[in-house]
């Protein structure tokens, strides 16, 4: 199948998936676990969102992550700070990579656009150096604005 095709089936996946459901948390964990399980070669998938002092974990799929990271810090930081997509190659060469899982070796972070404002990202790791290319980010670009169509018509959990 190609990477076109291959997009639109998980978009079509999750469509499925978010489809009737407008709780926040329960719709990022979903997409997570989504996107770890049909994306080839990913050893990370999640998601981090801005306390309006740095960018804190969310749902994800993968090993055990760091909590917060600085907005000026590493490709997660640059992506939000700058709001524009980081594709990584090779996350040794990067500036000021944040290494929470030392298998890592590329990266794809989206920023999380809902309403107009930046409310995070979506960061994806992999083991193989140069993983993503310009089709994978199209392809999850698309997914990403599926998903921040979505995030707009979610609530807020409650806790007690």
């Amino acid at each position: 199948m190609d990477k076109k095709k291959y997009y639109l089936e998980i978009s079509d996946n999750l469509s499925a998936l978010l489809a009737g459901e407008f709780d926040l948390i329960a719709s990022l964990a979903n997409t997570s676990a989504l996107l770890y399980e049909r994306l080839e070669g990913v050893n990370w998938v999640g998601f981090y969102f801005s306390d309006g002092q740095e960018l804190v974990l969310g749902p994800f799929q993968g090993k055990v992550a760091c909590v917060r990271i600085a907005f000026d810090k590493g490709v997660c930081g640059k992506a939000f700070s700058h709001n524009q997509v980081q594709r990584i190659a090779d996350v040794h060469a990067f500036p000021g990579h944040i290494a929470c899982d030392g298998a890592s070796n590329a990266e794809i972070v989206f920023p999380l656009v809902v309403n107009g404002r930046i409310l995070g990202v979506l960061d994806i790791d992999s083991p193989n150096f140069d993983r993503f290319d310009q089709e994978d980010e199209n392809g999850l670009q698309h997914l990403v604005n599926q998903l921040c169509q979505h995030l707009a018509m979610c609530s807020m959990p409650k806790f007690y």
